[in-house]
């Protein structure tokens, strides 16, 4: 094959330079040669040539995925079926560091192109991003840091792991930098399992460090507060990642990845009724919920029991926010900063609702 390799690159609105929320709705168009993060790839690899840019709208892909999906495939035909054109032999997507709905954008145009076109496809996120737990089995995602600061290093990986695959170099994730993919790969060693097993059981015993070949899944562990003896005294508050919010959703939480929370009283209100109140989550069918939001946040039910004394006060705010693909990151930010108003006022007790 003859060098440079041609590169399709798959960017969103903001780093395809063609705008920023106000563009987040645009549907996926083709541009010749290199944007942004395009020009660095090509700066920093010489053997690389992008030939093309697919610039998208984060918005419409996450929310238009099979239609998105679909466009692109038919924009990149001609460069595949074409007996004219030269074709282009890989597809990289990003980096979209830990922004969610970019993530999962990059992640459904990569697996789609890879599986119709038959050529590798690599995208670049933050190990955190919702999207790496969707797609990882399906594609490559080399290592993106968090956010743009990390842009130069991000896609040097990416452009590492992509050459390595074209020119079809054995890979590793600890030494190559991607997230593991869960499969086994079969290789010769110079030494048995029984032999590298005790190996590793000698330097546990001995306090040395050792690798494991077989790490395991790690989580976090939080403590369970303890149990409220008298339920009939506790403050208690609201708080959902099921998206019920004030009709209008007036913070604009997103439908997906949400970047907020949203704070609203509920003083004087014994239940939530569907014309005053609404879901903005894009991750379940929305029509139960907004029927009667009760169902996802049960405020009537949490004010029957105040009035019958099984409950001693509500706190005057309930908070919402958007579960469907937010990162770890955001969802820990937002429990602290909840967390943080209710021990002030007092709050003994949360009722938390998700779906």
């Amino acid at each position: 094959m003859a060098l440079p390799y041609r590169i399709i690159h798959c960017l969103n609105q903001f780093f395809g330079g063609i705008g920023g929320e106000d563009k987040a709705s645009l549907k996926p168009c083709l541009l010749e040669g290199p944007r942004g993060p395009g020009n660095i790839l090509q700066k920093f690899f010489p053997d690389i040539e992008v030939t093309a840019t697919i610039a998208f709208g984060d918005n419409y892909v996450a929310e238009n995925t099979d239609r998105a999906v679909r466009e692109v495939l038919d924009m990149l035909r001609p460069f595949f079926e074409s007996a004219k054109a030269e074709k282009p032999v890989m597809l990289l997507a990003g980096p979209a560091f830990n922004a969610g709905r970019y993530g999962l954008a990059c992640g459904a145009l990569c697996k789609a192109v890879a599986a119709r076109y038959e050529i590798p496809a690599v995208a670049s996120m933050f190990p955190q991003n919702p999207a790496v737990n969707e797609y990882r089995k399906d594609i490559y995602i080399a290592k993106a840091g968090e956010d743009v600061m990390a842009m130069e290093e991000s896609v040097r990986k990416l452009g590492v792991l992509g050459l390595k695959l074209l020119e079809g170099e054995a890979i590793w994730p600890e030494k190559d930098e991607y997230i593991p993919r869960g499969f086994r790969q079969n290789y010769f060693h110079t030494q048995s399992g029984a032999t590298r097993a005790i190996d590793m059981l000698l330097k546990k015993l001995k306090g040395e460090s050792f690798t494991t070949e077989y790490p395991m899944p790690t989580f976090d562990r939080v403590k369970p507060a303890p149990a409220i003896k008298d339920m009939s005294t506790a403050r208690l508050a609201l708080v959902t990642s099921g998206g019920i919010v004030p009709k209008g959703n007036p913070d604009r939480i997103s439908a997906a990845n949400a970047q907020c929370f949203g704070t609203y009283s509920i003083e004087g209100i014994s239940a939530f009724t569907p014309e005053s109140y609404q879901t903005a989550h894009g991750g379940y069918d929305p029509t139960f919920a907004n029927e009667n939001p009760n169902r996802v946040l049960p405020l009537d039910a949490v004010c029957e029991l105040a009035a019958e004394g099984f409950i001693g006060t509500l706190h005057e705010y309930y908070y919402a926010t958007v579960g469907n693909a937010t990162s770890v990151a955001n969802a820990r930010k937002f429990g602290e900063s909840i967390a943080k108003i209710l021990v002030a006022d007092g709050v003994q007790a949360v009722i938390l609702t998700s779906t």
